[in-house]
């Protein structure tokens, strides 16, 4: 394996770590404050953060390419985050990251449609082992619990894997082409914000009566669990191909099913364990071959 992919599997791990602690994070986040207003002023304040960055780096610039590109995903992106902390409100956040993570079937099925992206023996072993790894580690074979949250918050949660995974195929021309990623990104939150502007008076109407504990949930969502690993994902994806990084995004079901254990009582068993196996030989197959 070459030293760039070698630093492309090693970003895609890091940014998949943060990413993981979302879930608990947003299901904490939940207990302070509706969703509407949770997701809105966690992208506001990550938009602020990166135009911040954008205007400290001298990369402010309307003229930017990809435009249309950059409009469908930051709107695929928003949107997918609406229904995430819709359905959250009664999936539970292992759950979550399960149906989110789904997300690694539909790329595997839209790659070669869209990218022409050959799926190799290794790739495929890796979607394979991947899934079976994320329904032992979020289930532990107990597939009954599945339905021990609301059926329409669960279907809401996989609706936001299919838009995420559809994120996930068209960021790879972006990213190829792109040759100032903070400006892309910048951008790309902000469009983000076109799908949640319905709900920002009542978001705003919300601002005053927020505690602190609702503030940390946001302030940590818009640094750790996007800016940040939103960053490295993108560094990583420029060496690594969509299906491959998507199998390497599931490693933050571990780091959500550890967390939900530590946090939210959640428990971890002996499937889960295997499962976690299943996932972490997926990863190997996929940033090997």
């Amino acid at each position: 394996m070459s030293d760039e992919k070698k630093a492309a599997v090693l970003f895609t791990i890091i940014a998949s770590s943060l990413w993981g602690t979302s879930f608990p994070a947003i299901k904490l986040g939940l207990q302070y404050m509706d969703a509407y207003t949770f997701v809105f002023w966690r992208f506001f304040f990550a938009s602020l953060t990166m135009l911040a960055v954008m205007l400290l780096t001298k990369n402010f610039s309307f003229n930017f390419k990809k435009k249309r590109l950059l409009l469908f995903l930051g709107v695929t992106n928003g949107t997918a985050y609406l229904l995430q902390y819709v359905g959250m409100v009664s999936a539970f956040a292992s759950h979550s990251s399960l149906f989110v993570n789904l997300s690694v079937v539909w790329v595997a099925l839209l790659s070669p449609v869209v990218l022409k992206e050959n799926i190799g023996r290794k790739k495929l072993a890796g979607v394979i082992a991947s899934l079976l790894g994320v329904v032992l580690v979020t289930t532990n074979l107990d597939f009954g619990s599945l339905g021990a949250g609301e059926i329409t918050g669960d279907l809401i949660v996989i609706g936001a894997g299919v838009l995420w995974a559809v994120f996930i195929v068209y960021n790879k021309p972006l990213v190829s082409e792109s040759k100032n990623t903070i400006q892309s990104m910048t951008w790309l939150l902000l469009f983000t914000m076109l799908p949640l502007l319905p709900v920002a008076p009542f978001s705003a109407e919300n601002f005053l009566h927020l505690t602190w504990e609702a503030w940390a949930a946001i302030i940590y969502t818009a640094i750790f669990c996007w800016v940040a690993p939103y960053y490295l994902w993108l560094k990583g994806l420029k060496n690594v191909s969509p299906v491959t990084s998507a199998v390497i995004l599931l490693n933050e079901v571990i780091v959500a099913v550890i967390i939900s254990i530590i946090f939210l009582g959640e428990v971890m068993t002996a499937a889960s364990a295997v499962g976690a196996v299943f996932i972490i030989l997926a990863i190997l197959a996929v940033s090997y071959e």
